[in-house]
């Protein structure tokens, strides 16, 4: 999945306000945040709220058009992505996301067989954020 970063006071403030859609494969994060509005969006999209650590604290599920979402003081980002993400993805409150670069995300897969990932992404505090570039991908542990 490609990940655009809005990090930017400008970049949170416009989100998704304009676009008709977002593609099966693409996000928004937004960082920091402890809460978005669809204000000016003409879609529904699933919303999942992330730890410091990239770990999933919150979950919204197809959040309508026009609202504004719940805020969460303990939320450092909100991943916004189309609707149904969640749902295919099966992602639950405690999944531990990996946030990086394409190229990163490359090596982390290569260099971790599946069992690896699972036992790394129980590490108490392990968090396997890089520094992202404008276009992350997203995986979930």
């Amino acid at each position: 999945m490609s990940v655009t970063l809005a990090d930017t006071h400008f970049a949170r403030l416009k989100g998704l306000v304009g676009k008709l859609r977002l593609k099966g494969d693409e996000g928004i994060w937004v960082v920091p945040s402890q809460g978005v509005h669809t204000i000016g969006v003409l879609f529904s999209i699933d919303l999942l709220y992330l730890d410091s650590h990239d770990r999933v604290i919150g979950i919204e599920e197809s959040f309508g058009t026009f609202r504004i979402g719940p805020v969460r003081t303990n939320c450092a980002s909100v991943l916004e992505l189309p609707p149904r993400t969640i749902y295919c993805s099966q992602t639950q409150v405690g999944d531990q996301l990996l946030i990086c670069r394409p190229e990163v995300m490359e090596t982390f897969l290569r260099d971790n067989p599946s069992t690896a990932r699972r036992e790394l992404a129980t590490e108490p505090g392990r968090a396997f954020t890089e520094e992202p570039s404008r276009s992350a991908s997203v995986s979930r542990e």
